[in-house]
């Protein structure tokens, strides 16, 4: 026992759950705020992974390995998550904005068996894996009876950042008060001259630009990419984000963190049950308590 509670598993744990964090955000957020369970959101964390790939050949030539050039990518990122994101709104979730729920829920599913099958098809990618590049040159080092190394860090660090600097951007900017409005009441926020369509596509934007910025530190950290990389991880960011509850910003990184100590727990003791523990957490919580964690606070909600 004492062999899978120990401070290796701790930080793995924490490793994992960043990358987690990151995901579910976008998904409370467009939650939050358009009632819309974006199932095509672990496929806009699948894209920023291969703007990232793709970036890396581009611009490895000019700037060479480092932190110059692993920021130029981690930007690509963002920008390709955003941007995939946002044409999805537009293109498929703006039509059927006021259309009965499972209108948007089944395109949200048709879009993202559209993203996979395009990489798929597509001739410069292809279904296979990918090796992903190494941005930054890989250390190692030993903190007591554990072994990290540098990409720890990085991710840590990075989702970190992009956290502090989301909630900041909610609770102090104008956008965010239009945001945690609109999540509140959409028509009391056309009155008061909210435009709601700007809000939404802010919201798809921002959170689409975290799952690019996911993919680039999965791939960095687990060196394999391929079109369907973002099904289980999306699955379990979902997860992480009904357990902090759905809707609430410090519940989907409270939620992510819970399942990525859960996973790699779970991994140490038995690899299948690593598997399956996001499902498990899912049943127990809807179970004893469907509310979640820290609840829906419809306050609190964005």
């Amino acid at each position: 026992m004492g062999s899978i509670f120990n401070t290796q598993q701790v930080i793995n744990g924490l490793q994992l759950g960043s990358i987690y964090a990151l995901i579910a955000l976008g998904y409370t957020m467009v939650y939050g705020i358009v009632r819309l369970i974006n199932f095509a959101h672990g496929d806009f964390f699948m894209v920023g992974a291969y703007a990232s790939y793709g970036a890396f050949y581009i611009f490895n030539s000019f700037l060479g390995k480092g932190t110059p050039l692993a920021i130029v990518v981690l930007i690509f990122a963002m920008v390709a998550g955003g941007a995939i994101a946002t044409l999805a709104n537009q293109l498929a979730y703006k039509p059927l904005r006021y259309k009965p729920k499972l209108s948007s829920l089944v395109t949200a599913l048709g879009v993202s068996m559209f993203l996979e099958y395009f990489f798929s098809a597509f001739p410069l990618i292809g279904a296979s894996p990918l090796g992903f590049p190494e941005i930054i040159h890989r250390a190692t080092f030993k903190i007591g009876s554990a072994m990290i190394d540098n990409y720890v860090i990085i991710d840590i660090v990075v989702a970190a950042i992009l956290m502090v600097g989301l909630t900041l951007l909610v609770q102090r900017s104008s956008i965010g008060r239009a945001m945690r409005a609109v999540s509140q009441d959409k028509d009391a926020s056309k009155l008061m001259g909210i435009n709601v369509e700007n809000i939404i596509t802010w919201t798809f934007l921002i959170g689409g630009a975290f799952a690019g910025a996911a993919g680039l530190l999965s791939g960095m950290t687990y060196p394999r990419i391929d079109p369907y990389m973002g099904i289980l991880p999306g699955l379990k960011a979902f997860i992480a984000a009904v357990l902090g509850g759905i809707g609430n910003i410090p519940g989907a990184m409270l939620g992510a963190y819970i399942m990525g100590l859960a996973e790699t727990f779970a991994n140490a003791w038995n690899s299948l049950l690593g598997a399956g523990i996001a499902f498990i957490i899912l049943i127990i919580v809807l179970l004893v308590r469907p509310t979640a964690i820290l609840g829906e606070k419809t306050a609190d909600k964005i």
